[in-house]
């Protein structure tokens, strides 16, 4: 049977550069696009070859604006792809011409090797052998195949051991590294005793998946790691069917069969166009649509992302009527969380959701808070600056028009939005305020006239209480609310969508 490697995974914070860099710079394919199957939420892409072939597939979870990750023992730190001999020299050019950090060329255990960092820093080395592409990709200088990883470890010799289960066996020693090989590529494992463990994040690789010939081997595989000390899980992936174990010294191994493949359910020309939603999750398959980035293949039309105080995102319709929602989240949200019943209640409108910067044992807020019920009066003051120039900035920066703005805001981000309605006046005109409560200590009454807000509690809501005291500090200043108590308890219901959707088509 063939072995080798049947993918590796990395994790990216910025899809677009990512995108940019593998189809774009190396040239690799997009051949599928899916929600995560570990969760649908998180966006999942594969590049490789001309027809995704086993083999030539590194793929990437998207953690959009996520944590960064700390490359270490236990993990994968480096993916070589095989490129001809003669395209060495040209691919230094390209990278200088680009802009993409580069090392070399040097000689690498008897190889050519030009070592380049992708966006988030991981490591992608171009090799120049003349190994041959299940299915070529056009041009001549474009990678052929995966031809190596190298793994961190602790103890090479229990790495190399646990890699033979699929098909490995030592092919050479050079200093600290221990090279594998299968009949089709190598592992390079370096023995780094001393080295930090590997943290997942943005910019390290989650695993490395070895060849499976069918799920048979899958069943086999699983019933000679009866005795391994670890957690080992099967899953069906709809494009593989896959077991998961950590081999002794900690690094994730994948054992993924070669078919069905990714023509599965997309045709051959058709590979990588559509965004494929998980079958248990088709029930909400709209909203994860709209919650999942966008992003735009090199060559076509754009939005180019500006440096803004907030992390944020856009979410385009295929039709846009030039509107555009500024969403702000609860406790604990994301600048995604709003976008479903966002799209719901004005389907053509641009959704623009930001993220909050305060945070509380790592949860994401507008704001500090003292205690459940007192809040820091100067961090609300001064995220309602930052947040005002924010919107300056995006207005600006990408060609907003400010009349054709409303503002959203649930629990926190309500509050929050609330607060920047009273201390930056001229920055919102247009305000849904869902749960909201008064958080201003001393609120000012500045000039509201002109501005429309709509106010939604809830009857069972506990905070609902502290509602009417936000209400006379709006209407106070001049502006015209409309507040409404419905059957709810803090979270969002289906009313909520009505009643907002039934207020702006009212202007």
């Amino acid at each position: 049977m063939t072995t080798g490697i049947h993918h590796v995974t990395g994790i990216t914070g910025d899809v677009q550069r990512n995108v940019d860099f593998y189809a774009g710079f190396l040239g690799l394919r997009l051949v599928k696009q899916t929600g995560g199957y570990e969760d649908a939420e998180q966006l999942h892409l594969f590049y490789g070859d001309a027809l995704g072939s086993p083999g030539s597939i590194v793929s990437f979870l998207v953690w959009q604006a996520g944590a960064r990750g700390r490359i270490g023992l236990g993990q994968v730190s480096e993916i070589a792809f095989a490129v001809a001999r003669e395209t060495i020299g040209a691919w230094l050019q390209r990278a200088i011409a680009a802009g993409v950090p580069i090392t070399g060329p040097a000689r690498e255990m008897g190889e050519t090797v030009l070592r380049l960092r992708d966006p988030d820093g991981l490591i992608v080395k171009l090799v120049g052998i003349d190994l041959p592409a299940a299915a070529a990709l056009p041009g001549a200088e474009t990678p052929r195949r995966i031809r190596s990883v190298t793994i961190l470890t602790r103890d090479a010799e229990v790495t190399a051991g646990f890699a033979a289960r699929f098909g490995y066996a030592v092919a050479l020693r050079q200093g600290p590294f221990l090279r594998m090989a299968s009949d089709t590529d190598v592992i390079d494992i370096r023995h780094s005793a001393g080295f930090v463990d590997g943290g997942q994040g943005v910019g390290t690789f989650d695993h490395v998946a070895f060849r499976a010939p069918d799920v048979d081997a899958v069943r086999r595989m699983r019933l000679a790691l009866r005795d391994h000390d670890g957690a080992i899980r099967v899953h069906d992936r709809k494009y593989f069917t896959s077991l998961y174990v950590r081999e002794p010294a900690g690094t994730l191994f994948e054992y993924a069969t070669d078919t069905p493949g990714f023509a599965v359910d997309e045709t051959p020309d058709r590979l990588g166009n559509s965004l494929m939603i998980p079958s248990r999750d088709a029930a909400r398959a709209r909203d994860l649509r709209v919650m999942l980035p966008q992003f735009a293949m090199p060559g076509e039309e754009r939005m180019p992302m500006r440096e803004l105080p907030f992390i944020h995102r856009f979410h385009t319709p295929d039709d846009p009527d030039g509107s555009v929602i500024v969403l702000l989240h609860g406790t604990g949200g994301n600048e995604a969380d709003l976008m479903p019943p966002a799209s719901r209640v004005s389907p053509r409108a641009t959704l623009l959701g930001v993220r909050g910067r305060a945070t509380e044992e790592g949860v994401n807020r507008w704001f500090r808070r003292f205690d459940a019920v007192t809040y820091d009066q100067a961090d609300i003051r001064a995220e309602a600056e930052a947040f005002a120039a924010f919107v300056e900035g995006a207005i600006r920066g990408y060609g907003l028009v400010a009349d054709r703005l409303t503002f959203l805001g649930y629990s926190n981000g309500a509050n929050f939005l609330a607060a920047v309605l009273r201390l930056r006046p001229a920055t919102v005109r247009r305000a849904i305020l869902l749960r909201a409560t008064e958080v201003l200590e001393s609120p000012p009454t500045p000039d509201l006239t002109g501005t429309r807000v709509l106010m939604l509690s809830g009857a069972r809501d506990p905070f609902a209480e502290m509602g009417p005291a936000l209400e006379a500090s709006l209407k106070a200043g001049g502006a015209s609310v409309d507040a409404s108590i419905i059957s709810a308890g803090h979270e969002l219901v289906s009313e909520d969508g009505a009643i907002a959707k039934a207020w702006l088509a009212t202007g």
